[in-house]
């Protein structure tokens, strides 16, 4: 056990959460890595996946670069079970938590008359009670001054996008619970949000290259984020730098208008 600080980042093997633990164990931090195996291969319209392969490279990236302790494990953010044994194993690791990015989320691409029920309760689950599940359990354990970064979409802002309806309502939800939580914990504990607009990650690796050049048509940027850009953003509002940001829902979209 050491004295760095410790962050939880779940769904956290690829993409925006795999970033986001390079740029807290880059600043000394101990990291958690949080994935669930892929649904991918029973639902091809399942668009977000994580596995331990990923996990364990990603383990060993960060301790040789970094000189910093990881832990990975196995959990389903929306199993209140496997969630209290992850932040108990936390624990029992590094013995405190400084700060949780709640990173964990799915989408499904469907049109509006094919959305599936099962699809949509799944997508509450994992991006909505997923995160309040591991909120509770780890705040527990937060002293004051500790952080919680909620990651969110500007499909819960401003994108209309009906064949990602159930999306689109957990991340108005998301940013709900943020405003809320903040209120709740106040003022030892800090909670915000990031909405989150295109970004170059594996889950949008294959969108048709003329869906990608429309969508960049409408960022004033006129690309894609860096998974590193959003981290940054992260780690901002995780720490002091952003001290007196509170209960709020940062938009990092290049300037969208869609």
């Amino acid at each position: 056990m050491n004295d760095n600080k410790v962050v939880l980042v779940t769904g956290s093997s690829r993409g925006n959460g795999k970033a986001t633990i390079i740029e807290f164990a880059s600043n000394g931090y101990n990291v958690v890595i949080d994935y669930i195996d892929s649904e991918k291969e029973a639902n091809p319209a399942f668009r977000s996946f994580n596995n331990e392969e990923d996990a364990q490279k990603l383990k060993e990236y960060v301790e040789s670069n970094f000189g910093i302790k990881a832990l990975v494990i196995n959990a389903d953010v929306s199993n209140e079970l496997e969630v209290r044994n992850m932040v108990e194993q936390i624990i029992s690791e590094f013995g405190h938590i400084d700060v949780l990015v709640n990173n964990a989320g799915i989408v499904f691409d469907r049109d509006f008359d094919d959305i599936k029920i099962d699809e949509f309760r799944r997508t509450i689950e994992v991006n909505v009670l997923g995160a309040f599940i591991v909120t509770k359990e780890v705040s527990k354990y937060m002293k004051t001054g500790s952080t919680i970064v909620n990651v969110s979409s500007t499909n819960g802002t401003k994108t209309i996008s009906p064949e990602c309806l159930d999306y689109n309502i957990s991340k108005i939800g998301l940013q709900g619970l943020t405003r809320d939580l903040a209120f709740q914990f106040k003022p030892n504990i800090r909670v915000n949000a990031v909405a989150i607009g295109w970004a170059d990650t594996d889950m949008n690796k294959d969108l048709p290259k003329d869906y990608i050049e429309e969508e960049n048509s409408k960022i004033y940027l006129e690309r894609f984020a860096s998974p590193s850009e959003i981290a940054k953003t992260i780690y901002f509002l995780a720490n002091e730098e952003s001290s007196y940001i509170n209960g709020e829902i940062i938009n990092i979209d290049g300037g969208y208008n869609g």
